[in-house]
């Protein structure tokens, strides 16, 4: 090994130090160099999973020390936690997200999907709904199921139905990730890691029932990393119980809305919020069904909140 700069993709991410992937295969433990950390870098984590960095070796060639990251073609990105003003990058440099959600145990909400959606949409990452655990679903889990999927098949997002338990759906799934590097995003405990244990059986991740008293899912993941199997590229995050936007200006939240983008152009006034606005297309979208009401107050109550990420 030598001290001159090598490149690498960044595989496995745990707090401090990272794993490098170079393009001959090898795996080198590496830190960030000095007072890279501090460089006008905003975020909890200044080195995301998916990130491409250059770094050179340290004198007894024992680790690497990164020096740069390349630029990113895209990433998702959350508020860090509730109280905290900083943000946290989930994973760059991505084909796809796969958000995995669930009908029950614990039921995803379309306000949970929605943030990541506009997230995903503002930062060009293209989205897959994940519906997980049809094995279990009850008469009214069938039916919320069937809600989400008329709202967002409609607006154009493909969702597909599984059971990671029974193995149903899962050459679907499979197809969808063929030649991809994708993030598996979710709720804790809608079941992201036995999943992936179906899809890539020596993963082995650790996996946990949810709590049948609080139907609240544990996190099983504690660290990000990318898992490979031959043509699939997995990016594995621990679970999400809330999710943060940020940087989102509230007169440019309607673009991130597929259905409402489209209509923006016929609204009378050129600063028009969809809210109390007359002649407003989007209302009136609302009005015949053409949106769905529950995206629509979902839009609201994110552009009423006087800081987006809460």
């Amino acid at each position: 090994m030598a001290t001159t700069n090598n490149q690498g993709i960044v595989i496995k991410t745990t707090g401090s130090s990272y794993i490098v992937k170079t393009t001959d295969n090898c795996l080198y433990p590496c830190f960030i160099k000095g007072n890279f950390r501090i460089k006008g870098i905003k975020t909890t984590n200044p080195i995301a999973i998916g990130d491409k960095v250059e770094f050179m070796f340290d004198k007894k060639n024992e680790y690497g020390l990164i020096t740069k990251i390349f630029e990113r073609k895209n990433y998702i990105i959350r508020k860090a936690t509730k109280l905290s003003k900083q943000t946290h990058i989930i994973a760059s440099n991505l084909d796809e997200v796969f958000l995995i959600v669930c009908a029950c145990l614990p039921k995803t909400s379309t306000m949970f999907i929605d943030r990541f959606l506009v997230t995903a949409n503002a930062y060009n990452v293209p989205a897959t709904i994940v519906l997980n655990k049809i094995d279990i679903y009850q008469k009214q889990d069938k039916d919320y199921a069937q809600e989400l999927i008329d709202i967002y098949h409609k607006i154009g997002y493909k969702c597909i139905s599984i059971s990671a338990k029974d193995n149903i759906g899962i050459e679907s799934i499979k197809q969808e990730m063929k030649d991809k590097v994708v993030l598996f995003a979710g709720n804790s405990g809608v079941g992201k890691s036995t999943l992936i244990n179906v899809l890539c059986p020596d993963a082995k991740l650790k996996t946990e029932e949810v709590s049948q008293s609080h139907l609240t899912g544990k996190h099983t993941t504690t660290f990000a990393q990318m898992i490979e199997l031959d043509d699939i590229h997995i990016i594995d995050t621990p679970g999400i119980k809330s999710f943060g936007m940020v940087d989102f200006k509230k007169e440019e939240l309607a673009l991130y809305f597929p259905e409402m983008k489209s209509l923006l152009k016929d609204c009378k006034y050129y600063n028009c919020t969809h809210t109390h606005e007359p002649h407003c297309a989007i209302k009136q979208a609302v009005e015949e069904g053409i949106i769905s009401e529950e995206r629509y107050k979902n839009y609201l109550k994110m552009l009423d909140c006087d800081d987006m990420s809460e």
